[in-house]
């Protein structure tokens, strides 16, 4: 997988996260599925400091942008406390089809965690198969995938 911050459009953004006790098993360790929605909460602000918001899109353009495969590579632990940075970059935008990649890296020593990708199906509110309107391509610089 290539380092994000060679996107060639450079679109990509950071959030800070502090790992919660509920998000971490018996052992103290970061349970899986949280990484994802890590990378939910890192695409969402990717957007938001673009501009705009998933609500914007559903409300306004009729646009959704459903996940309909997820990969995650776990590096390393997170635990309690940890406090994280998620990178997210947009990978591809090609027709009714967008492409994010996410890297969470543990701040107090810059130990990747876990690295992974998502693909989404834009489609209007009744599921319907769309072309992404191009304000937002536009915003999302149109990356090849």
């Amino acid at each position: 997988m290539s380092d994000l911050n060679s996107n060639r459009n450079g679109v990509t953004g950071e959030v800070r996260l502090r790992v919660r006790y509920a998000e971490t098993d018996q052992m103290g360790i970061v349970y899986y599925s949280n990484f994802l929605v890590w990378f939910e909460i890192g695409r969402v602000e990717l957007l938001r400091q673009l501009g705009f918001d998933y609500k914007t899109m559903e409300i306004e353009d009729d646009c959704f942008i459903p996940v309909v495969e997820a990969s995650c590579r776990y590096k390393a632990p997170a635990r309690y406390d940890d406090e994280l940075i998620v990178t997210t970059c947009v990978i591809g935008v090609r027709g009714a089809v967008l492409k994010f990649r996410y890297r969470v890296v543990r701040i107090s020593d810059q130990q990747l965690l876990a690295e992974g990708e998502t693909t989404h199906v834009v489609t209007d509110r009744n599921l319907t198969k769309r072309v992404l309107p191009e304000k937002y391509v536009q915003a999302l610089g149109n990356p090849i995938p």
